[in-house]
């Protein structure tokens, strides 16, 4: 398992354009101003805590998480039930949807396609970070 590293804290500013995107119909108002916004100040809520993460697999893409996609994942969030959890399960990094009621304690998939995953005595969960955004390239060049 390779040892991750914190992201670098150089600053990355794009242009924020100040008007709504409509994914419905298209609006004939939209009011164009614009801003100057640090990607890092938008993208990292713990500057010190984030890491960010390649996905490999199909097992979350019910949530639009798809292998190739970029995680950026925070450790200083206690996960809590529901969160999207960055794991280690014996000794190999997965990620998954924390279920946490009582005494159950299960990793769930985002796809019907695998099963969740529920411990066995001897066996280790490590809560890793939990999952604060999602970079996912809609243009493949």
């Amino acid at each position: 398992m390779d040892i991750p590293r914190p992201l670098s804290s150089f600053p990355l500013a794009l242009t924020l354009f100040d008007a709504a995107v409509c994914a419905g119909f298209p609006s004939p108002a939209a009011d164009f101003a614009q801003q100057r916004i640090n990607l890092n100040d938008y993208l990292l809520l713990n500057e010190q805590a984030s890491f960010m993460f390649r996905v490999s697999g199909d097992s979350m893409c019910g949530i639009g998480i798809y292998s190739g996609d970029i995680l950026i994942v925070d450790r200083s969030i206690v996960s809590a039930h529901n969160h999207i959890v960055l794991a280690i399960v014996d000794e190999e990094f997965t990620v998954k949807r924390l279920f946490r009621r009582g005494a159950v304690l299960k990793l769930l998939p985002e796809n019907p396609a695998f099963s969740a995953i529920e411990f066995k005595e001897g066996q280790e969960l490590r809560i890793w970070g939990v999952v604060t955004f999602n970079l996912h390239r809609l243009l493949n060049v």
